[in-house]
């Protein structure tokens, strides 16, 4: 993208007839990300703008390379318009999707092509500066690595679990240990525009925008990996509450039991209906004299991952299947007061614990049937989302670009 058009893209002070120019280039712009291709006429029609205005556009755009001439398509009667259409490598926006044990980057076009990916980075995520220089370190490399010049990477976006404010650019959970905003910080270390977001509000746009969706306008994505997240659509616009922090759907005070959760409160759907909770199940049940083939793996059983259980779950390992079972059905009860509240259309259930498949989701759904109202319930559809979690960087990227198309807010 151009230098100029981006200067008055983010240009808080223009006004007047430049305002106006730029707003409407976004406009176009913002057409074409979700239409693909357009002509003169029907951008003219979509904005009741006259049409040599929208020609003057269109050509500064070809002009700032934004924007191509898809020729005459086949037309069965009277005189063949242009069509119009994004540039597909014009611009570049990057995603990273941070887990504990490792890192994602992915980085698609204009056009929502996928690029380059780099996948299952060896990490260690932690609360200190170490961890956060690492990261940096990874994603220097990968933009290092790809043949694009940095200028045409119009953004990053970095997904964290836990609290983070998209707007303001603060993480609540992880890296809190600077007074600026840590999205400051990724930019003075990048060299490169960098926005924040909850990884599962990400894998939630993911899932929501690439095929995750028929007609739907309401749906939940829920994340259930280490610990458990939830994405809320609410008439096909993501929802996040006034601080960005919607969706601790993990913490809500379900059990009576006296397990503190990682938010250092007691009975939280998390601490026995999450993937932290199924390891330590499995672990204890082995420690206790369970037998498992797991430990045929593993010479210390503390050092089995949530994939080793899903592994051995489909290679019908009882202990596996029983414990997952058993999450499945806690994870139900919390699914049935969703149900109750939002009456969704659609719930997709993603993260690590969906590989499982139906030793998680038929549990899961004879426990929604016991603790949901019938009349509700029966209205969601309720499916696995086959993405896999490393689609979060994907998320991540598609979501900061029709963010700076202004697709999305």
């Amino acid at each position: 993208m151009s230098s100029s058009f981006l200067k008055d893209l983010h240009n808080a002070n223009i006004s007047g007839v430049a305002y106006k120019n730029v707003q409407l280039k976004k406009k176009i712009l913002a057409y074409f990300a979700t239409h693909e291709l357009g002509t003169i006429a029907e951008l003219s029609k979509a904005f009741n703008v006259s049409i040599p205005k929208i020609n003057e556009s269109i050509n500064e755009l070809i002009e700032e390379k934004l924007v191509k001439d898809y020729g005459k398509l086949t037309s069965n009667v009277g005189r063949k318009p242009n069509h119009y259409g994004l540039e597909a490598n014009s611009a570049f926006f990057i995603g990273v999707q941070v887990s504990d044990d490792y890192i994602s980057i992915a980085m698609i076009n204009m056009k929502k092509e996928l690029v380059a990916h780099k996948d299952e980075i060896p990490f260690l995520l932690e609360n200190n500066e170490r961890s956060l220089q690492h990261l940096c370190k990874e994603i220097k490399d990968f933009i290092t690595k790809i043949a694009i010049k940095q200028e045409k990477i119009l953004g990053i976006g970095v997904n964290l679990s836990g609290r983070i404010n998209y707007r303001t650019g603060y993480s609540y959970s992880y890296f809190n240990f600077y007074e600026d905003p840590l999205s400051n910080f990724f930019e003075q270390q990048l060299g490169i525009h960098t926005f924040l977001e909850n990884d599962t509000k990400a894998l939630s746009y993911g899932e929501f925008t690439n095929g995750g969706l028929s007609n739907e306008k309401d749906a939940l994505f829920i994340n259930v990996d280490n610990g458990i997240g939830l994405g809320i659509m609410i008439n096909k616009q993501l929802y996040y509450g006034k601080s960005g922090f919607s969706g601790e759907f993990g913490h809500i005070p379900i059990f009576d039991n006296d397990i503190i959760c990682r938010c250092g409160k007691k009975g939280c759907l998390e601490t026995e209906a999450s993937g932290h909770a199924l390891r330590k199940k499995i672990i204890e049940a082995i420690q206790n004299g369970a037998t498992s083939i797991l430990t045929k793996k593993f010479s210390s059983i503390e050092d089995v991952r949530l994939n080793d259980i899903m592994q051995a779950a489909k290679k019908d390992d009882t202990l596996a299947i029983e414990a997952i079972n058993e999450i499945g059905e806690k994870l139900g009860r919390g699914m049935a007061a969703l149900i109750n509240i939002f009456n969704p259309e659609l719930i997709i259930i993603g993260g690590i614990l969906a590989k499982s498949e139906e030793y998680l989701s038929l549990p899961l759904k004879n426990s929604i049937n016991k603790y949901s109202l019938s009349v509700v319930n029966k209205d969601t559809k309720i499916v696995l989302s086959t993405h896999g979690e490393k689609f979060a960087a994907i998320g991540a990227c598609l979501l900061l670009r029709d963010r700076l198309l202004s697709i999305t807010e």
